[in-house]
């Protein structure tokens, strides 16, 4: 196989992205759980605390204000000046990294989808909600494998979400809302119900395990298409990392187990219903996923144990990369 290990250069910034990442996305869920702001109003006389509760200027009433009252909004401002100030810094340092990742040409991801995996991760929805099981995955394998794994194409102009809910909770957000916090042009298509598109023709794809659609709320949307050979990708570890992406931002992915994805992407290349320019990029995401897995992910276990996890579908093709993995230096 054709694979380059990143430089220590490279290695490092990666590192350092995910840290100034994850230090902006805390300050930026914190403050987005605090109240959108509080005001004191004057009404007949007597003033009021009230919390605002949107961007239009919605208030509802927390009372007269007295001495508890007027120390709780005190500390509201301060927490929230304090708050936004962190904010402002640690964007400073991750803006400052993902240049340095962009300018080392480290895997990126397409712009539209760094938006929307900002929006799922700001709003807890990527992880526990869904993953990202196309293409765009491999850029994550990538940085798992601390390299670039030349034989697997990772360039897309659509992007695959995956949802793993197992049951409806009405009070998490929803797909809907992630996509429109991302780009309020998004629609469904009518013809493809599972597609979402937005202004720029860019195309969100929604699948599921047949085990898991049940956990979308019936309001939600897109509907995603149920696909048994989805519940292959719930198996073993997800691999979890932060990424470059190309409008020079930053975003988290959370995608399947390699090995999976592999066996999977494999297994897809031989489906008769898939379309036939589609197999040639599956077998080589495939066989070239497994390699880097072999020879660079030591964690995730490709021996007789894994082999033995295997459904009878996959295990013939776990076999033909076997005879033919390349030898580990």
């Amino acid at each position: 196989m054709s694979f380059q290990s990143f430089s220590d250069e490279q290695a490092r910034v990666i590192v350092n992205l995910d840290q100034a990442y994850q230090v902006w996305m805390d300050t930026l869920r914190t403050l987005n759980d605090m109240p959108y702001n509080l005001r004191i109003k004057e009404v007949s006389g007597r003033e009021y605390l009230y919390e605002v509760t949107d961007r239009r200027g919605n208030m509802k009433s927390m009372g007269p204000l007295d001495d508890s009252k007027q120390v709780e909004f005190d500390q509201y401002k301060a927490e929230k000046a304090e708050l936004k100030e962190r904010l402002e810094g640690s964007r400073s340092t991750l803006k400052e990294q993902a240049s340095l990742y962009r300018a080392l040409r480290i895997p990126m991801l397409p712009t539209e989808a760094g938006k929307i995996l900002r929006e799922a991760d700001r709003l807890r929805f990527l992880g526990d909600q869904a993953m990202v099981v196309g293409t765009n995955a491999l850029i994550a394998y990538a940085l798992e494998a601390n390299g670039f794994i030349r034989d697997a194409p990772d360039t897309t102009i659509d992007f695959d979400l995956a949802l793993t809910g197992v049951e409806v909770n009405e009070d998490r957000p929803t797909l809907w809302k992630v996509l429109k916090e991302a780009d309020t042009t998004y629609s469904v298509n009518t013809e493809r119900p599972f597609q979402a598109r937005n202004a720029k023709a860019y195309e969100v794809e929604v699948l599921s395990a047949p085990s898991r659609v049940a956990g979308q709320s019936p309001k939600d949307r897109p509907r995603p298409v149920p696909l048994p050979e989805q519940e292959w990708l719930l198996m073993g570890r997800p691999v979890d990392r932060v990424v470059g992406v190309r409008d020079g931002e930053a975003a988290r992915m959370v995608v399947p187990d390699p090995r999976w994805f592999a066996l999977q992407k494999l297994w897809m290349a031989e489906k008769p219903e898939r379309a036939a320019q589609k197999k040639p990029k599956d077998l080589k995401q495939g066989r070239a996923l497994l390699d880097a897995v072999w020879l660079t992910m030591r964690h995730y276990p490709l021996n007789d144990a894994f082999y033995e996890e295997l459904p009878a579908e996959l295990r013939p093709h776990y076999e033909d990369w076997d005879k033919e993995k390349p030898r580990r230096p």
